[in-house]
């Protein structure tokens, strides 16, 4: 039989712990860059884009819609990558502080 009040404790102890993790997210950055380089964004945990370089040669008026593309496409890469960043910390914070119970998927909570 299952031990309800530990298992009731060790989520508190879950809770609290991603409450730490997602207060320390900000901290945490990813980058995405397209175009061999020629464009670069850095996101952090919080998904907020920190800063975009753009490479001199794509600053002219005729490349405005590739520009643009590259900018779109280097954002969406750096928020894949930040995802990634975002699940193993979160898994790493909560590692072997939830009970294993058959059926029960802790990991979504994240």
């Amino acid at each position: 039989m299952f031990d309800m009040m530990n298992i009731m404790n060790k989520v508190k102890e879950a809770q609290a712990k991603i409450k730490t993790t997602q207060a320390e997210l900000v901290h945490l950055q990813a980058e995405g860059e397209v175009g061999a380089g020629m464009v670069k964004v850095i996101v952090n945990g919080e998904r907020r884009v920190l800063d975009i370089e753009i490479d001199s040669t794509l600053v002219n008026e005729k490349d405005k819609d590739m520009m643009k593309d590259l900018i779109v496409g280097a954002t969406n890469k750096a928020l894949e990558n930040i995802d990634v960043k975002i699940k193993e910390k979160m898994s790493a914070a909560t590692a072997g502080m939830m009970p294993n119970i058959p059926g029960m998927d802790f990991g979504s909570m994240m």
